[in-house]
């Protein structure tokens, strides 16, 4: 059950394919869901669309539930939980289907929540959820690393409490579009205080890609490659996005793709960093809260948003060394959708 004292290690990092099967002949994992947005209060139909998909692993990418809370004993988000519980698709997919999850806002805290909030996770508290996790120690074709992005984020790079760049303004609804892109170009975060991720020796999320893998999930419960807008992204974060593009870099990590959530809108993404393969995006948001009146900018987006609810899936085909990158709706049909070759993300085909 999704409770406090069941969450597991931060940053928990999973091994998609056991070892195990692979010894018996057995296919790895090659279906993956993932959603984000999901108020508890709301009906929420789309469950019965995943369970029908027949994930083999199910990922939460934040906002599991709104319970957003500003006492000590966080009553509204246990609350928020407990009834989630008793969600009939939701319970069954947890009972029945392998899931990771990271927390967000709505989750974890209360919205714009930043380092000075007092009853937000601490670095070392901030937990991934692990219901059930596939996992090994060898024998591995894909990893999933999931970033808890609250911890470490900072108040306000002024180290004042500024209209411009405070942490509550990284997600003010009282701005335009037009005004947040000014905001941001203006002044973006510059000098966070803590990193964004907080890479923890043996168990730090980002090691998972110095380790032998052929398609490596990142999970974050913001966008990481996402520009045009002046929401909650990394680009809100300059020198933590670059740190992140500059990790991959270095770790001669083969097959990254980029899973978030948060916008209540979905999305798919592609850049290509300097000395790098292209990165691909893919934000499913909500599962239940969308925008339907989303627009924006979009230059590095690939076809348009689609505001209505849906979730995300990873189809790999390890035979045809390909993998699909897709949003599906409330009926299980595909809404937006590219198909990569392992060629693509240079990964080798031996």
């Amino acid at each position: 059950m999704f409770k406090r004292r069941t969450l597991a290690q931060l940053m928990a990092a999973a091994a998609l394919a056991p070892a195990s099967l692979a010894a018996q002949g057995r296919p790895p994992l090659s279906r993956i869901a993932f959603g984000s947005c999901a108020d508890q209060a709301k009906p929420q139909p789309i469950w019965e669309a995943i369970l029908a998909y027949r994930p083999e692993l199910f990922i939460f990418c934040g906002d599991n539930v709104y319970g957003d809370f500003n006492t000590a004993d966080a009553a509204n988000l246990r609350r928020a939980y407990e009834m989630a519980e008793n969600i009939p698709g939701y319970a069954k997919l947890r009972q029945s289907v392998d899931h990771l999850a990271v927390w967000d806002d709505h989750d974890s805290a209360s919205m714009t929540a930043a380092r000075s909030f007092p009853t937000r996770p601490s670095p070392r508290s901030c937990s991934s959820i692990s219901g059930k996790s596939r996992r090994a120690t060898s024998g591995v074709r894909a990893r999933a690393s999931m970033m808890c992005t609250l911890s470490g984020r900072p108040a306000c790079a002024c180290k004042s409490s500024c209209s411009t760049c405070a942490g509550s303004a990284l997600h003010s609804r009282r701005l335009t579009n037009a005004a947040r892109r000014e905001r941001n170009a203006i002044c973006p975060i510059p000098i966070p205080a803590r990193p964004c991720w907080v890479p923890f020796s043996g168990s730090g999320s980002l090691d998972q890609l110095f380790k032998p893998a052929e398609i490596r999930l990142i999970v974050s419960s913001t966008q990481v490659l996402a520009e045009g807008h002046g929401w909650e992204r990394w680009g809100n974060m300059p020198l933590e996005r670059q740190k992140l593009i500059d990790t991959i870099r270095h770790s001669g990590a083969k097959g990254v793709v980029l899973l978030s959530g948060d916008r209540h809108v979905g999305a798919l993404y592609r850049e290509t960093p300097p000395s790098l393969y292209p990165l691909y995006e893919v934000t499913s948001s909500g599962l239940n809260m969308v925008y339907w009146a989303a627009s924006e900018p979009g230059p590095n987006r690939v076809g348009s948003l689609y505001p209505s609810a849906n979730f995300g899936v990873v189809d790999i085909d390890w035979w045809e060394y390909k993998l699909t990158l897709a949003l599906r709706d409330e009926g299980g049909n595909t809404r937006r959708a590219i198909t990569l070759g392992f060629d693509d993300l240079q990964v080798s085909r031996g």
